[in-house]
């Protein structure tokens, strides 16, 4: 089979497909030829060698995939060949065949194309779980999202509206703020501007800001702390600038807001039976139409470090997926 193998750290730029042994399944586990393969930031960052968490090289960069089941372990009861599935792989989404425990697998809803199952485990299960379980967004209120038009941004534009939530949108062009105005943003702010915030305000209108997403850090997320009405909540998601902020924690205690971690695999992690909820849930909210995932821009395999580096470079919008050939390469 082909994949991109990561043989150390180094720029996504100079990733190649390499060419390895079929894997074969456990009896517990079932072949998957891989249709799609979504990529986060943290993708790009871990080959580049810049995450705090680094794998034992070499090792196939990829932590969510769509596929279908072209072989059964022995003890497979659940699922069977033809099956379309999306799953969590720790690792090797980049290549063209991986096998898996059965149950980490999950049926693809006929709604969904593999491009967009692909893209959107990670990404929308963070969003619900931040805005649900960590940030009690309710219906009508107003929730900044900082970086919207990434794959980040986008997922958590889908699921604010579904709650009902008044969007703000932050992003950094035009391009993307139009983008984010077509995925059901209400407002959008040019973040990039110094004095963004007046804009903010401009949109609030004398209204309470209730929830920040910021998946961004750096300079951007004092100002949006600084915006946040009282019992406000800040919702620290990750840090696409590179720059971890280091804020007044007085802001905390006068504005009377909360900053809360958003770390949806620390919490899965530590309370594994709550995967499965939330994953039913967002499925029921696709297949009512509440929910609209979509893959950004798709790139062929051989090109999956070129869709890291537009990542590094924040030139992405939306979520990249690498697709495969349907026919496998020997």
């Amino acid at each position: 089979m082909r994949a991109i193998v990561c043989k150390e750290f180094k720029s996504p730029a100079m990733l190649a497909i390499s060419t390895l042994d079929d894997p074969v399944p456990a009896a517990n586990e079932v072949l998957i030829q891989v249709k799609a393969t979504g990529l986060g930031y943290v993708d790009a960052l871990t080959v580049a060698g810049l995450y705090q968490i680094k794998p034992t090289l070499p090792f196939i960069p990829g932590n969510e995939i769509s596929g279908v089941v072209i072989q059964t372990g022995a003890a497979v009861k659940h699922l069977r060949i033809g099956q379309r599935v999306l799953a969590m792989p720790r690792n090797g989404g980049l290549a063209e065949l991986i096998c898996l425990n059965e149950n980490s697998c999950t049926p693809i809803p006929e709604v969904l194309s593999h491009e967009s199952a692909a893209g959107f485990l990670v990404n929308y299960c963070t969003a619900y779980h931040g805005l649900t379980h960590c940030g009690k967004l309710q219906p009508r209120e107003l929730v900044l999202i900082l970086g919207a038009s990434g794959g980040v941004g986008v997922a958590a534009i889908d699921i604010a509206k579904a709650l009902g939530a008044e969007v703000i949108a932050a992003a950094s062009s035009q391009k993307k703020r139009d983008a984010c105005l077509a995925l059901g943003a209400d407002h959008v702010i040019d973040y990039s501007k110094e004095d963004w915030r007046a804009d903010l305000q401009k949109v609030l209108a004398g209204r309470p800001l209730n929830v920040v997403y910021d998946p961004v850090g750096g300079d951007y997320a004092e100002p949006a702390l600084r915006s946040l009405g009282p019992d406000g909540r800040f919702l620290v998601v990750g840090f696409a600038t590179g720059e971890i902020p280091k804020v007044p924690l007085n802001l905390a205690l006068l504005k009377r807001c909360a900053i809360i971690g958003v770390n949806w695999g620390g919490f899965v992690a530590a309370n594994p039976n709550e995967m499965r909820p939330v994953l039913t849930t967002l499925l029921q909210w696709i297949a009512e139409g509440r929910l609209h995932p979509a893959a950004g821009e798709t790139m062929p395999l051989q090109k999956a470090g070129s869709a890291m580096m537009k990542m590094l470079n924040r030139q992405a919008i939306g979520k990249m997926v690498v697709t495969m050939n349907d026919e496998l390469k020997t």
